[in-house]
């Protein structure tokens, strides 16, 4: 454990998000002055960073927190503030290159990204097109305030220039995209924290959730009567672990609710394997939906066996030959670097199989391991101490990607990602997600539906806000009336 004490709680999200960068496989604690004092154990460091409105400090310590090994303070320019506007933001800033070249200094390690911890990158150099700032401009930027490798700031300015195009087309205050999340799974796989829930368990309870959903669907529909809708994304969850009359059930409803001239793209996450059958497969292409995604995650038995997804590599062969033969023609597959025990070799074997299917889009995650997940568990239980991936293997998946003819599309970051990378989104031309871009980039509004699911408004000027809906459920059924009512709060308001 690394113990990290302040003076105060400002930008402790920050500060422990950087540590945890330097240390992705230790616990970071966060403590201020006045609090339960913590001590690093191990031979990990302690930290100390006190700051005020003139200067800085930052202080690296043995475990104990006795001997100072490195410190260093700098001095906040006048037109700085931790309090208000601007000023917070470059005080921020200041405070993370202090931090950023201590820990680099004692670590002996660069992260790719530098300083910048949030999920959204390309939100940097799409701002700055937007300003009419040239590419090296917007380079130098990257790598000057944020310490970004060139590298990587190429990969964010490539990537926004091509968003900035994609977009151009989208309503964005006279329009909206609809998420609709299905949180039902075959099982429950090792990495996973998002709201799902094993079919198995519910399987009395899909229909009551579905009529649930159609009442939002209700109120959303006309609410947003005179907006343009741009995007539709199902996913979950596994939105076809739903049986073929209930998958029936749910588009009918979909596109008798809403207008859909006007809808550039509709995705249905198909997902794992093993919930995919020809006949699912039929009715999401009778009601029109244009993209699919069939996710392995690995084409190695041993890891997807290991990872709990109950099938294997053939099996996700087989549905994604199903779907090509259903008639669709915008597939994307979705693949996890990191996963436990998996080599450069293994990642290779993968890329190489998918290269074969020749799928129109292909997502690269790299594995987050995240609190709430079992992956979590499991590492602890078997005495791992880290799970990596490297800069070699996302290389091997961007090789594979070129060769495919694709091209970086959409980039977004996750808290504990194995080696301090991002997840990528490639796609041949025509092919790029429409609502991938969006999500990220936090253009329009997008209203959600469905447990667990998040909407968010997205103002004029700007400013975003956001309600949710809870992820029980049984919650969610029985609070239906609630979840609408939060709705109206945020999009009437």
């Amino acid at each position: 454990m690394i113990a990290v004490k302040l003076n105060c709680r400002r930008f402790e999200y920050d500060i422990h998000s950087l540590v945890k960068a330097f240390y992705p496989q230790t616990e970071v604690k966060v403590f201020a002055e006045g609090e339960k004092a913590f001590c690093s154990d191990g031979n990990f460091p302690f930290l100390s960073i006190n700051m005020t409105e003139k200067e800085i400090a930052a202080e690296i310590s043995d475990p104990g927190g006795v001997k100072a090994l490195v410190s260093d303070t700098i001095t906040v320019p006048a037109e700085v503030s931790y309090d208000t506007g601007g000023g917070r933001a470059e005080y921020k800033n200041l405070l993370k290159l202090l931090l950023y070249g201590l820990l680099s200094g004692i670590t002996g390690k660069s992260l790719p990204w530098g300083t910048l911890t949030g999920i959204r990158p390309t939100k940097i150099p799409m701002t700055f097109l937007e300003d009419g700032k040239t590419e090296e401009e917007i380079l130098n930027h990257m790598m000057q305030v944020y310490l970004v490798s060139r590298e990587k700031g190429l990969l964010a300015i490539d990537i926004a220039k091509r968003e900035k195009e994609l977009l151009s087309s989208i309503h964005y205050q006279d329009g909206y995209s609809l998420y609709i999340g299905i949180p039902f799974c075959p099982t429950t796989c090792l990495y996973c924290s998002f709201t799902s829930y094993p079919i198995c368990a519910w399987k009395n309870r899909v229909d009551d959730y579905l009529t649930a959903v159609e009442k939002e669907m209700d109120y959303v529909a006309k609410a947003f009567r005179g907006k343009i809708l741009d995007s539709v994304y199902i996913g979950g969850g596994t939105p076809t672990t739903l049986e073929p009359d209930q998958l029936k059930r749910l588009l009918w409803k979909l596109k008798s609710a809403f207008d859909f001239s006007g809808v550039k793209e509709f995705t249905v996450e198909a997902g794992r394997a093993d919930s995919i059958t020809r006949e699912k497969l039929e009715v999401i292409k009778e009601f029109g939906v244009t993209r699919v995604s069939v996710n392995p995650q690995t084409m190695n038995d041993r890891t997807l066996e290991l990872i709990g997804r109950k099938t294997n590599a053939a099996q996700a062969e087989e549905a994604f030959r199903m779907a090509r033969e259903t008639g669709f023609t915008n597939i994307n597959m979705d693949l996890i670097l990191g996963l436990p025990g998996e080599t450069k070799e293994d990642v290779a074997a993968t890329i190489e199989a998918v290269k074969k299917l020749r799928p129109d889009s292909l997502t690269v995650h790299s594995l987050a391991v995240k609190r709430g997940s079992r992956l979590n568990q499991w590492i602890e239980e078997n005495g791992i101490t880290a799970l990596r991936n490297t800069d070699e293997t996302m290389k091997i998946a961007e090789q594979g990607a070129k060769d495919m003819g694709m091209k970086p599309y959409y980039l977004y970051r996750q808290k504990n990602m194995s080696g301090n990378f991002e997840n990528v989104g490639y796609a041949t031309e025509g092919n790029y997600g429409i609502y991938n871009i969006l999500i990220m980039e936090e253009k329009q509004s997008i209203v959600a539906l469905g447990a667990g699911s998040i909407s968010k408004r997205v103002y004029e000027d700007g400013r975003i806000e956001r309600c949710d809906n809870v992820k029980e459920v049984a919650e969610y059924i029985e609070r239906i009336e609630e979840m609408i009512e939060r709705k109206r709060i945020l999009f009437d308001g």
